[in-house]
């Protein structure tokens, strides 16, 4: 795969959740030789350090307690050569694995409607692409953190096909997880996504759309390179 052009561009990859986001683009970057920046792992991280730090407690979210906290969260990634990715690292502590948790994903979207929360996190992502040569994904890459991107996708599947590659990838890992817990979670998180007050997830006007429910990854890319090249 190869970009039709030798300058640096963003790439703006926008979906709902599970929906492969962070492969596909992941994919992109290390093809082109960008940077990859998973915006939805720092949200995660955001929601993990308010569970471990009784911003949530007892199923509820205490909004101002977790505003409180934000100076407090350092958010690292850092290039891991073993996988050819970056692993992210929240105040110096290893986090890849913990962001993960079907706990954490109970509550991620609650945690990212939270005005300030998102302000903190589009700030941060917005130096990381200031130089170009930026693949991210998230919800709200292409209408908010980049509204000028050079590609803006906005990637879709449907529920129980997200559902499935995820009750796959976390029972990879050991994770004890039922098929149907997930499902719901997936199907919650699209509507709290989409119904948010802040930044919600929705298609930027130019942006081009792939459903890859039954798309390899090849084919995939193969539809990428297509679009790079009539950039």
């Amino acid at each position: 795969m190869g970009f039709c052009s030798d300058m640096k561009i963003i790439i703006a990859i926008d979906g709902f959740s599970s929906g492969g986001k962070s492969t596909f683009a992941r994919e992109i970057a290390a093809r082109l030789g960008y940077i990859f920046i998973d915006s939805g792992a720092m949200y995660r991280a955001v929601t993990l350090y308010a569970l471990q730090h009784g911003a949530i407690r007892n199923g509820i979210l205490d909004e101002d307690k977790l505003v409180g906290m934000l100076d407090d969260i350092d958010i690292v990634f850092r290039f891991n050569p073993a996988r050819g990715a970056s692993d992210i690292y929240v105040n110096g502590e290893y986090a890849e694995g913990k962001i993960r948790t079907i706990e954490v994903s109970n509550f991620v979207s609650a945690v990212s409607s939270v005005p300030q929360v998102r302000r903190k996190l589009v700030a941060m992502q917005q130096e990381m692409g200031r130089n170009r040569g930026v693949v991210m994904d998230g919800r709200d890459i292409g209408t908010v953190v980049f509204p000028d991107a050079e590609l803006k996708i906005f990637l879709t599947a449907d529920p129980a096909v997200r559902a499935r590659r995820r009750y796959q990838e976390l029972a990879a890992k050991g994770m004890d997880v039922s098929l149907e817990e997930i499902e719901r979670n997936i199907r919650e998180r699209d509507e709290a996504d989409q119904s948010r007050d802040v930044s919600p997830l929705r298609k930027a006007e130019d942006a081009v759309v792939l459903d890859n429910s039954y798309m390899t990854l090849d084919e995939q890319m193969a539809w990428v390179t297509d679009k790079l090249c009539n950039i």
